[in-house]
């Protein structure tokens, strides 16, 4: 199974998002990560979509999206071509003795600390899914009371923006 990413623009209106989950979901495609957010226009959306399959799977997902009314452009991330990141969450239950240790781990990976309560504490960490992965994996020493990732955004590196899909 091979993973692909896809930066997708798409029109910023009421059931977009719907929309593009049910195309999934009616031809048993699952989704492994979604982030969407409005970009610089207020017009339009960037939706990040991380899917997994054969290349038959891959191609038919890119061909179904780029046929969906609200969708502008779909284009894929290839890593060597593009920059991508997630953010995740992370809270500790934290004894005071463990602090130091935590905090330590936080420092390696340029996590910043966001709260401490009395008897945990709660790490902000972005970057690639390999960093994130790391970090959960160094504070598994610990008891970790909740995570929460935001899932893979991600833009093409270079000049090119939203306007080059707008003048075609």
């Amino acid at each position: 199974m091979k993973k692909m990413v896809l930066s997708m623009l798409v029109d910023n209106t009421a059931g977009v998002l719907s929309r593009v989950a049910g195309l999934f979901s009616r031809r048993g495609y699952n989704i492994d990560s979604l982030s969407v957010g409005e970009t610089e226009d207020p017009a339009f959306s960037r939706m990040t979509v991380v899917v997994k399959g054969d290349d038959q799977i891959l191609e038919q997902i890119r061909k179904q999206l780029n046929k969906l009314e609200d969708v502008i452009e779909v284009k894929e991330l290839m890593p060597d071509e593009s920059v991508c990141r997630e953010l995740i969450l992370v809270k500790a239950y934290a004894k005071v003795q463990d602090r130091q240790q935590i905090i330590a781990i936080a420092d390696i990976f340029r996590a910043k600390i966001v709260d401490v309560a009395v008897d945990s504490m709660m790490m902000e960490l972005t970057g690639n899914q390999a960093k994130l992965d790391a970090f959960i994996k160094l504070l598994e020493g610990f008891t970790i009371k909740e995570i929460v990732r935001t899932g893979i955004t991600g833009l093409s590196r270079g000049a090119g923006d939203i306007a080059d899909y707008l003048d075609d």
